[in-house]
């Protein structure tokens, strides 16, 4: 995420959301367990997110990360071992469906936190094999397979082999119960 236009998109959803929750930026850093100063440069437009942190911050704050990306179709953002393009967004009476692109490097594998009982999961290798799903119930797939969990326990992502793997991530939320705040961890 490199535009600073996203980046204060970005930071003026996480003070909103924040402040519609009645949280200062240390109560909300501490939930999340995201430094109180990373906060603030977020909050301020002034520094990156990183995946883990905008999940950390979504999670607690009952939240789709897209909507902390302001809908930004094209936003990217990434951890060690994963990269992500948002493709699209949607929500409704429903709940939320977001679209990503991921680019799955080999060597490591990215551990996401639970996301809660009404986010599911699904995964749709486009090249390269990957290794992705609840943490103990991974599956093997190989280019043109995918795989779908609900995402209310660890789940991880990797690249098999020597090279890059790409997949499409649709992630589907429920109907929100309010914008609770929920204590989860960061993926």
């Amino acid at each position: 995420m490199e535009d600073a236009a996203l980046r204060a998109a970005v930071g003026e959803r996480l003070r909103s959301a924040r402040t519609a929750h009645g949280l200062s930026v240390g109560a909300l850093a501490a939930r999340a367990g995201i430094g109180k100063g990373s906060l603030s440069e977020l909050e301020n437009g002034s520094r990156n997110p990183t995946l883990s942190t905008l999940y950390a911050l979504a999670n607690t704050l009952g939240l789709p990360v897209s909507h902390l990306l302001a809908e930004t179709v094209g936003a990217e953002v990434g951890a060690p071992g994963i990269g992500t393009r948002l493709l699209e967004t949607r929500t409704d009476d429903e709940g939320t469906v977001e679209v990503y692109l991921l680019t799955l490097r080999p060597g490591t594998v990215h551990v996401s936190a639970a996301h809660g009982p009404h986010v599911v999961e699904h995964l749709l290798v486009t090249r390269g094999t990957a290794r992705a799903s609840r943490s103990g119930e991974e599956a093997d797939l190989p280019t043109g397979t995918g795989t779908a969990w609900t995402s209310d326990v660890e789940h991880t992502y990797t690249a098999l082999g020597e090279h890059p793997a790409e997949a499409v991530l649709v992630i589907r939320t429920g109907p929100h119960p309010g914008g609770t705040l929920r204590s989860a961890p960061a993926p």
